[in-house]
């Protein structure tokens, strides 16, 4: 991908969490591996809005992963499972199943759906026990994982989701999408 590609896909999450001030965090889109992902993002982008799109489950690395989201030795794979969840089904916007599309492996930003979206994630670790079965369409900025690191530290309650231990926000809070222009030099995934 050239300088002139990535530029053209870079999108803003914007929130607010808490009693924090608005929080902005940039990802950059991986058009090459997933292109019925990014065409969803760029149709939810010219919609102007993201009515529904919200965050509303957090879970820190807890003691399984370092803080470079590298997995410690002989610790579980979680819970708590170092991510943070939540929608992109915007109301008003049609989503279609999206397919799974050849990827790379979830890793410490990763920007990925949950089975064939609207549901999506963020991880704040390095998943190679998850191999490639989710579709990952892109990847936070390193700068803003602190964002991302602070919204898993939100107060959150414990829930059984398929015989799966997690961890719900108290306060599910709404999630904002617009497409910048930022130069991002050549950062990969």
């Amino acid at each position: 991908m050239n300088n002139s590609n990535i530029k053209r896909y870079v999108f803003m999450l914007s929130t607010k969490f808490g009693d924090q001030p608005l929080a902005r965090f940039v990802a950059m889109l991986l058009p090459d591996c997933a292109p019925h992902s990014i065409s969803y993002i760029l149709e939810l982008l010219a919609s102007r809005h993201c009515v529904g799109c919200h965050f509303y489950r957090a879970e820190s690395r807890g003691k399984s992963w370092d803080p470079e989201g590298n997995h410690i030795e002989h610790a579980p794979y979680g819970p708590p499972f170092a991510l943070i969840q939540g929608t992109l089904g915007s109301y008003g916007t049609v989503f279609k199943d999206i397919p799974t599309e050849a990827c790379p492996t979830i890793r410490r930003g990763s920007v990925a759906w949950v089975d064939s979206g609207p549901e999506f994630f963020l991880s704040l670790a390095n998943h190679n026990e998850w191999n490639k079965a989710y579709t990952v369409f892109g990847f936070v900025l390193p700068e803003d994982m602190e964002i991302i690191e602070r919204i898993a530290q939100l107060p959150a309650k414990p829930e059984v989701w398929s015989n799966i231990n997690v961890a719900v926000l108290e306060n599910p809070f709404p999630l904002h999408v617009r497409r910048i222009k930022r130069s991002v030099g050549n950062l990969k995934p």
